[in-house]
């Protein structure tokens, strides 16, 4: 392993825990932030925003935007042409700080318990890699990305398009450890993982603790992984272990996972029961209020940004179908009154990864805005408009993730 790759493991004494990166809703545990030693938000907020965190020192500091010591967005157009994103480049959101880098010491050491199938088990990672093997290349999203384009001034980073990468994960896909534990239970409508963080004394763990529940349906997809494009998974990203859930939105990817049960029941911690949840603006998160869990489709453009010469110009973008294969990807510059299919680069690397994109057109000196819409395999479109809500989250519109373009 790199200096910088050491680096990585090296979380616990740099993160800083503010008031944006607790779970939603969590009152009790903000207000005890400070008596507990973390850093509360002024604190966070006085810290240099060129300053890479300790943990995440490693990442290319020209690619990423440091929102705070828990969230850095890969820069627009940082994202290039290739499929893979580079995982110095990929973007950072921990809902809370990372263990220390004694968990990576030993890799194969980490152990994982496995629940509500019927012959319940824990085990490590040495024998989980002799269970069996996949990679699977997928998009990873955090729910609010997009969010800073909502005009209700919804609460949390103000992400743009960078809190989304496409990786490259590889390890036992849960479908397989299942069967060798005899299958799950008759009832079980979800799959529950737990993660490893060490939690603050005197809290209530079910107010912020990493938990989420999952419908049983995503089972074929999920995997338990242990690198990230080819290499051990960083501690950045939830390693040694992390529960990825191909064409689910980020918070469901589960890092430093400890346990995986399969529940009759959703989770009744409050990143589940309350937070990321879909409601409209001004009401408090419930159960009973839609998941962020399947991805739709989506896609920007991201480059050229804000000025280019006239001429020839080469409009690249990235596009996804979420839960879905992509189909296609138009493009407009006159804002969405005519559209031109944008051509698909790069290998096919799944139902659950992005494709670059690229139109080439001929542009005059003038103000353009460029927008691009994608449409999946099953013949959803991504559409025009946000839907507004109260945290910021989901926003696939076309509109809000357009350019606008001068020509020189």
């Amino acid at each position: 392993m790199s200096t910088s790759r050491k680096n990585s493991n090296n979380a616990a004494a740099a993160v800083s825990l503010s008031r944006r990166n607790l779970l939603v809703g969590s009152t009790g545990a903000i207000a005890s932030v400070g008596l507990m030693g973390l850093a509360p938000l002024s604190r966070a907020a006085e810290e240099p925003k060129s300053a890479l965190p300790d943990y995440a020192s490693w990442k290319d500091e020209k690619a990423v935007i440091v929102h705070s010591a828990n969230t850095l967005e890969t820069r627009r157009d940082a994202i290039g042409s290739g499929v893979v994103t580079p995982s110095d480049h990929l973007y950072v959101r921990n809902n809370l700080p990372a263990p220390g880098d004694e968990i990576v010491a030993d890799r194969d050491a980490w152990e994982v318990r496995i629940d509500g199938v019927n012959n319940p088990a824990t085990l490590t990672l040495a024998e989980l890699k002799k269970i069996g093997i996949e990679s699977v290349t997928a998009v990873l999203q955090c729910s609010g990305n997009g969010r800073q384009f909502f005009t209700h001034g919804p609460g949390g980073t103000q992400w743009g398009t960078g809190a989304a990468g496409c990786v490259v994960w590889t390890g036992v896909p849960l479908r397989d450890v299942v069967a060798k534990l005899g299958g799950v239970k008759d009832g079980m409508k979800y799959i529950t993982g737990t993660g490893g963080e060490a939690l603050p004394a005197g809290i209530d763990p079910k107010t912020i603790m990493v938990e989420r529940s999952i419908p049983t349906r995503a089972l074929d997809q999920a995997i338990l992984a242990w690198e990230l494009n080819d290499e051990a998974l960083p501690l950045t990203h939830g390693g040694p272990l992390r529960l990825v859930i191909p064409g689910y939105y980020g918070v469901n990817n589960v890092k430093y996972v400890k346990q995986v049960a399969f529940t009759e029941t959703q989770t009744e911690a409050k990143i589940q029961a309350s937070g990321y949840r879909i409601r409209d603006v001004g009401v408090k998160g419930a159960p009973d209020q839609p998941s962020m869990w399947e991805m739709p489709v989506k896609s920007w453009v991201t480059t050229p940004l804000e000025t280019t010469a006239s001429g020839r110009n080469m409009i690249h973008g990235v596009a996804f179908g979420g839960n879905n294969l992509l189909d296609k990807v138009e493009v407009s510059i006159d804002g969405g009154s005519t559209w031109l299919e944008a051509r698909l680069l790069g290998p096919d690397m799944g139902r659950f990864a992005w494709r670059p994109f690229v139109l080439a057109v001929d542009l005059t000196p003038g103000e353009y805005r460029i927008v691009s819409r994608a449409t999946d395999a099953e013949g959803n479109t991504q559409p025009q408009n946000r839907t507004d809500n109260e945290r910021g989250y989901g926003n696939a519109s076309w509109s809000d993730h357009g350019v606008s373009l001068v020509v020189s």
